[in-house]
């Protein structure tokens, strides 16, 4: 049976954690304060929500409670002067900060956090925490490094907040040329997580992916003739119109090549292409987000998986790598010349990328399947063992440990 004050408390982190603590970073100018209280009000929420029943408006008690929490730790650590400070801020009668150049909340939050001052990779990983709610391990293996390594990384950025005094204000519409690649690169990384969740009970996380094009959408609005936006939408549309038939009844995950395409959403469908015709129309040279949205439209334009065009998708890729010559945009083009070449050549330029990739799961069951294909069964189940063993996608799982199983002795 469900239980109904568990299931609030977590749908009450979804919403309101990021909302929580901006509030309370702006206001009191330090992050780790910030999410300490907003830790201490959902604590404080399974124990009271508990005995006295959930609130009729639990975003405004979990802020209510932060915030007293905030205040109560700056009376413990203040000096005397400070405490009377501290302790005037009970009644917070300002005004609420104006929209600025941006309406909805989130995407207000999410430019809010992009800030220049930090390095990109950094203000990226602390706004997918702060903003996205995503845990620490996730962010890690969207950045493809240990999970101590990325706690630390945070924790620098938010000292770095603190010490240099950036301030958390509305972004103007100034801010929103020079922070919009953040954005769109958190937007990016939250709508995978959804698409093919990296740990957890749910293979597929819909609120993520849900949001992440909510917050394309909004995007779209803001800047309508931005061809990186578009080009994210497309991307993510063209995604998610294939979600229906990527997770069997059996919970196994279900290859591109094998998914029945009459069941795929063709309004996202039809809308995903419409975008990347129109950015291709302007002649304008097309960024690192519009060639995603170009391969995934070559991929979903096909009729049947062997109808794709793969001398195009290589093309592309070949394309984006100048761009951003990532190890992973190299291992998704070694894919392409799979297709095109044949597995031997595939193999000689996943080998390439795999001393940078090792701790990521994609490389393992690509070289795998590239080994099945070439009869080096043994080889191919080591690799199949190596790419279970890093991935915690249940989904995924399935799919490889059943590929893994049907190789032949």
């Amino acid at each position: 049976m469900t239980d109904p004050v568990g299931l609030a408390i977590a749908r009450a982190h979804r919403t309101e954690w990021a909302r929580v603590v901006a509030g309370l970073s702006r206001r009191f100018g330090d992050l780790d304060l910030a999410e300490d209280a907003a830790a201490e009000a959902f604590l404080a929420a399974v124990e009271r929500w508990e005995r006295d029943g959930v609130p009729p408006n639990p975003g405004g008690w979990l802020a209510t409670t932060a915030r007293r929490k905030a205040i109560d730790r700056l009376r413990r650590e203040a000096q005397r002067q400070g405490k009377h400070e501290a302790a005037l801020m009970i009644v917070d009668d300002s005004p609420p900060e104006p929209a600025g150049a941006v309406d909805d909340d989130r995407l207000r939050l999410l430019f809010t956090c992009c800030h220049p001052a930090l390095a990109m990779e950094a203000r990226v990983a602390l706004t997918l925490r702060l903003v996205a709610g995503l845990t620490v391990a996730d962010i890690a293996r969207a950045f493809l490094v240990p999970e101590p390594t990325m706690a630390q990384r945070l924790t620098r950025a938010k000292r770095k907040i603190r010490e240099a005094r950036i301030p958390y204000r509305v972004p103007s519409a100034a801010d929103i040329g020079e922070r919009l690649q953040g954005v769109l690169t958190v937007v990016y990384l939250v709508f995978n997580e959804g698409y093919l969740a990296g740990s957890g009970a749910e293979p597929v996380r819909r609120d993520l992916s849900d949001e992440a094009i909510r917050l394309g959408r909004l995007l779209r609005e803001l800047r309508p003739d931005d061809g990186e936006v578009a080009g994210l939408l497309a991307l993510m549309l063209l995604a998610e119109a294939r979600r229906p038939v990527r997770v069997s009844p059996s919970g196994e995950l279900v290859t591109l090549d094998r998914q029945d395409r009459a069941a795929w959403h063709r309004d996202l469908l039809d809308e995903g292409h419409a975008l990347v015709r129109a950015r291709a129309a302007t002649g304008a040279a097309p960024g690192r987000f519009q060639l995603l949205a170009a391969i995934s439209a070559v991929h979903t334009a096909a009729p049947t998986a062997p109808e794709t065009d793969w001398p195009q998708v290589v093309a592309l890729y070949d394309r984006l790598a100048a761009l951003d010559p990532s190890p992973i945009v190299r291992l998704n083009r070694a894919v392409a010349i799979g297709e095109v070449d044949g597995p031997a050549a595939a193999l000689v330029e996943v080998d390439r990328v795999a001393d940078e990739l090792d701790g990521y799961h994609p490389l393992h069951a690509t070289r795998a399947d590239l080994l099945r294909r070439l009869a080096r069964i043994p080889e191919a189940r080591a690799a199949y063992d190596r790419a279970l063993e890093l991935t915690g996608n249940a989904a995924e799982r399935a799919f490889l440990a059943r590929r893994r199983d049907e190789l032949a002795e």
